[in-house]
């Protein structure tokens, strides 16, 4: 089928935005050691389950020895779900599904209007929570963004040729909040709650933090920098103590464009956040001018932050204190000195892995609500050795609110660790440690890019991935010292015999390739799910579609637990309060045209939260 995205964001990207060389401390390194040679190879850096400062606990060990109890799936390349024996799965909502009454229901032809989109299940689901409310289950979800061949499929080009078709793709970005409800045993959104409301690229939603009122996010309409409308290319999340939810907007970049022409001049710092003169192909600008660099310059720095949402009230605010770039997650930890901790992934080749400290302490039972409101922003670096250390951004010696606006730049002149795109991090609810996907990174090493291997990013055109992990030294997250080794290094011991093989909890019934997604559930256990090649040939040979899988932290041991539909994500995870439900989101279905997942025959592919259950109903995890 014509129109059908053949490029992904990230290389649209790299391809119309040339990174400007930078100055890290592993840009001097020469002549890396071999990958399984050397005090820092895999010997020591990869799979250090036995090191003093990452052993778990008795009390996680005692946990996680129960962690796996199911048959493990095999991998395949069906257009379905594919779950353990035992195990049965349903969909819950599908993009396109009214939470209201009066809106219809979804149109296969026509793939909605923008009004029925604005009042229905956004796109793409990414990140997502539930909160109990009031005895209700509230479902907050990311809208990430919109397959452009299957939204606008009618159209022989696969793309928005009219005002509508772009005013509809606009409105099926952003967050969903809904309620949902079980029925003879099957979940589904419940219709006209009071808890229904969709936030789009429209959405006014205030702004709080050291940024607020800068020059550097005022414009024609805003002039006093406080209030942004929308939030949109909304990936991962996160979830507060006190029951609010983070999402976290990513690829913000694609959407504008310019209508002085490509060849227009941009600034460095545009450049930098990768803001280019021709969109990913949405046509935004031609229905709103705040997309349009020549009209409203500083539009893309009013996007690309961490926005908190009350999914009770429905209010919403961006968080200038956490930085702007690609976020990817927003993971929440209380430490030890009751300063709240939030770890961020810059989902970029060659990017940053930040760490944000609360200024005021957590009090339980208190008012908790502005912790995220004030606070230090930090980066960081991965030695050689295992050792590391979060950097203040202050040391890049930029304005205060240049410094969050354009964290990126800070990190490069501090000399932040390059990473091959830093996704979803994870703390461990068990032990004072955390993980990091880092997805995939055909740059590693390759001349000119700026990216030369390194201790934590130690294979030369990264193809497959790794989970990085560390552990702050004192057992307080706030603290700047850390350790961190590898929890698995993703590849094909069935292609493979050198690097690519992966780490020795990588075998034939396990391998994957490109961690993305990664959360704890409250036992302990993590679970993995990935974004990555699924062609299932070559060096994917044997991996099939895009999966989740559960780790366990303390004995290496993964087992596969979920395969996903053809050509599909499998990206964000919660549970109901009782954990006998798990909710997985299953991203863009037939992104090149080959699903009808969920519908089956004849029906359009439509991105999906399902509910997977045991059928004896027990407790999942």
């Amino acid at each position: 089928m014509e129109g059908y995205n053949e490029v992904s964001f990230d290389d649209w990207d790299e391809q119309n935005n040339e990174r400007a060389e930078r100055e890290t401390d592993f840009s001097k390194i020469v002549g890396r050691r071999a990958f399984l040679g050397g005090s820092v190879a895999l010997g020591a850096s990869a799979f250090l389950l036995g090191t003093s400062a990452l052993v778990p606990t008795k009390a996680q060990a005692a946990i996680m020895s129960n962690g796996n109890k199911f048959k493990a799936v095999a991998a395949n390349s069906f257009d379905t779900i594919t779950v353990p024996d035992g195990f049965r799965w349903q969909a819950v909502a599908q993009w396109g599904d009214p939470l209201f009454s009066n809106i219809p229901e979804f149109d296969h032809a026509t793939r909605g209007t923008a009004a029925s989109q604005a009042l229905s299940y956004g796109d793409n689901n990414d990140g997502m929570d539930l909160f109990r409310v009031d005895g209700s289950n509230v479902m907050v979800v990311n809208n990430e963004y919109t397959n452009r061949g299957v939204m606008f499929g009618y159209n022989k080009s696969g793309l928005p040729e009219t005002v509508e078709d772009v005013n509809k793709g606009k409105m099926a970005h952003g967050v969903t909040i809904m309620e949902i409800a079980q029925s003879n045993g099957k979940w589904g959104i419940v219709k006209d709650s009071r808890f229904n409301k969709r936030f789009t690229p429209d959405t006014p939603i205030n702004v709080v933090g050291p940024a607020q009122g800068s020059a550097l996010l005022k414009t024609a309409d805003d002039p006093d920098g406080t209030t942004i409308l929308g939030t949109y290319n909304n990936c991962g999340n996160g979830r507060t103590t006190w029951g609010t939810y983070l999402t976290c907007e990513e690829n913000f970049n694609g959407y504008f464009s310019n209508s002085l022409g490509a060849d227009a001049s941009r600034t460095a710092e545009q450049k930098r956040y990768g803001v280019e003169n021709k969109d990913w192909g949405y046509g935004w600008a031609k229905v709103d001018y705040r997309f349009d660099l020549s009209k409203t310059p500083n539009e893309p720095n009013r996007h690309g932050w961490v926005t908190e949402i009350n999914p009770t009230t429905g209010e919403a605010k961006k968080l200038t204190a956490l930085g702007r770039f690609k976020h990817e997650n927003a993971e929440v930890v209380i430490a030890s000195d009751n300063h709240v901790v939030v770890y961020m992934g810059d989902d970029e080749r060659g990017d940053y892995l930040y760490k944000f400290v609360s200024a005021d302490k957590y009090v339980e039972g208190g008012n908790n609500t502005e912790l995220l409101h004030e606070g230090e922003l930090f980066v960081a670096k991965f030695n050689e050795d295992g050792s590391g250390r979060w950097v203040n951004l202050k040391e890049a010696g930029m304005g205060a609110d240049e410094t969050l606006v354009f964290a990126r730049i800070a990190a490069d002149k501090i000399g932040a660790t390059t990473m091959d795109r830093p996704e979803w991090v994870a703390a461990n609810p068990i032990k004072a440690e955390a993980y990091v996907c880092l997805t995939n990174n055909k740059n590693r090493g390759k001349e000119g890019k700026d990216q030369p291997v390194n201790a934590v990013n130690q294979r030369k055109n990264n193809q497959y991935g790794q989970i990085a992990r560390w552990e702050p030294v004192d057992g307080n997250h706030s603290t700047a010292e850390f350790k961190w080794d590898l929890f698995a290094v993703a590849g094909n011991p069935n292609v493979h015999s050198d690097e690519n093989a992966g780490s020795k909890n990588i075998n034939s019934n396990n391998m994957f390739n490109s961690p993305d997604g990664l959360k704890f559930d409250k036992f302990g256990n993590l679970w993995i799910q990935t974004d990555g090649n699924y062609s299932d040939k070559d060096g994917f040979s044997g991996m099939g579609n895009n999966q989740m899988l559960l780790g366990n932290t303390t004995t290496g041991e993964i087992s596969r637990f979920l395969v996903g539909p053809k050509e599909c994500e499998v990206t964000g995870l919660t549970w109901s309060e009782d954990y006998k439900t798990m909710f997985v989101g299953i991203q863009h279905p037939g992104e090149k045209g080959n699903s009808q997942f969920p519908g089956g025959t004849g029906t359009t592919p439509r991105s999906a939260i399902i509910a997977v259950m045991r059928e004896d109903g027990g407790v999942i995890g």
